[in-house]
């Protein structure tokens, strides 16, 4: 239930379509519903502007059905990371519309139809093995609402990539660069926009990479302003991000 399902139903008590204690039922379960091992978050959408999102990893099968099946009630869109084949089978048989997104590990249910926002996430490859982590970014993105523009394999080995496409880095308003190895990309890119970028550094490198730590030293330590930086692998935790920067833009965009 969003906010605009609670205004229709508090205006339905208003003019005497539904009792009162019709609508307290409709809103007995909307802080959270207790399912024993979990309990699912029904009031985030109203918090944050977004749904809670089914992190996968280390939930039994059961447990990832049993939050779906709660979700679905509520009739709103459904996000699930990091999940394996098994779990997207399993889900499917409960949510026939469910999609799944192979190479980030993503499944999507949409319930809702979404209205992409004018505002642009740009989200940024160092290389193509960086990929799967900035799908992560991209199909969050996405299923947040907003318009994303993927540009990838664009790292600093080979520059002129990036340079080629100035023109797409000036027409996001925010950007989200995916890089493992040393994690110089953050710093080119924010060497050169006048917007936000979020730095997302990947466990892709070798031996002295250190699963990533080393390119995230790189990012914290960038000397390019106006750079944020999330963990390591956590294209979900950057997509979230961008998406609240642009929620603001495009609530100042409808007050002006």
């Amino acid at each position: 239930m969003n906010k605009e399902d609670i205004k229709v139903l508090l205006e339905k008590v208003k003019e005497g379509e539904i009792e009162v204690d019709q609508a307290a039922a409709s809103l007995k379960d909307l802080p959270f519903k207790d399912l024993g091992f979990a309990k699912v978050d029904n009031h985030r959408s109203l918090r944050n502007g977004f749904p809670e999102v089914i992190y996968c990893e280390g939930k039994s099968l059961d447990e990832i059905e049993g939050i779906v099946r709660e979700m679905l009630k509520h009739d709103n869109n459904i996000l699930a990371s990091r999940a394996g084949k098994e779990v997207y089978q399993r889900i499917k048989k409960i949510a026939p519309e469910a999609v799944y997104h192979e190479r980030p590990q993503m499944i999507f249910i949409e319930k809702q139809p979404l209205e992409k926002t004018k505002s642009k996430i740009l989200v940024v490859s160092g290389g193509t093995s960086d990929i799967p982590v900035a799908e992560e970014a991209v199909i969050t993105a996405e299923a947040l609402g907003n318009s994303v523009e993927r540009l990838y394999d664009v790292g600093v080995a080979g520059v002129h990539r990036l340079l080629g496409n100035l023109e797409k880095l000036n027409a996001a308003e925010v950007i989200i660069t995916v890089a493992g190895m040393e994690g110089a990309l953050a710093s080119v890119v924010g060497g050169l926009v006048d917007k936000p970028v979020i730095a997302v550094p990947t466990s892709v490198g070798y031996g002295a990479n250190f699963g990533g730590v080393s390119a995230l030293l790189t990012m914290i330590n960038s000397c390019a302003s106006g750079i944020g930086v999330v963990n390591i692998d956590n294209g979900f935790g950057a997509a979230y991000l961008a998406s609240t920067i642009i929620l603001q833009i495009e609530k100042a965009r409808e007050e002006g």
